[in-house]
């Protein structure tokens, strides 16, 4: 599922040399596409923890199809963001990180056209399995 919407950007000039920069590229690039109105984010968890809120996107009306079930079948939670994972492939492959994935799928609001998206970025092979103080964020 990490590789659903990672083609998007990889044809886009996504540079950087921090998270932060990397993101902020990515960010401009998707809402220039016209694929969600707005994305902010912060980083926790000593540095691991990445946490987009995303506005408007378009593949919410897949989440309400998928939340409402088809026919009389039952609703399926959400377990996947193609936005998440365009901005996660970024930084696993402009930093060379060693792994990234979506941890949860915080929030939902189909209505309001709210998602929070909460993601797990390792730098290096030595930093896998740390978890960080995930209080809250730090930037």
């Amino acid at each position: 599922m990490e590789y659903v919407g990672t083609d998007y950007l990889k044809n886009k000039n996504i540079q950087g040399n921090t998270v932060e920069t990397v993101v902020e590229s990515c960010i401009k690039e998707i809402k220039a596409g016209g694929l969600v109105e707005d994305i902010t984010f912060s980083r926790g968890g000593e540095g691991i923890l990445l946490t987009l809120n995303v506005k408007n996107c378009i593949h919410l009306s897949m989440e309400a199809k998928l939340k409402s079930g088809q026919k009389d079948e039952g609703g399926v939670a959400p377990y996947m963001c193609p936005i998440a994972n365009m901005i996660l492939d970024r930084v696993l492959n402009v930093l060379k990180y060693e792994m990234v994935y979506n941890a949860s799928l915080e929030k939902i609001d189909t209505d309001a056209g709210d998602c929070v998206l909460k993601c797990v970025v390792y730098e290096s092979a030595a930093k896998i399995g740390q978890v960080g103080d995930w209080r809250g964020p730090t930037t």
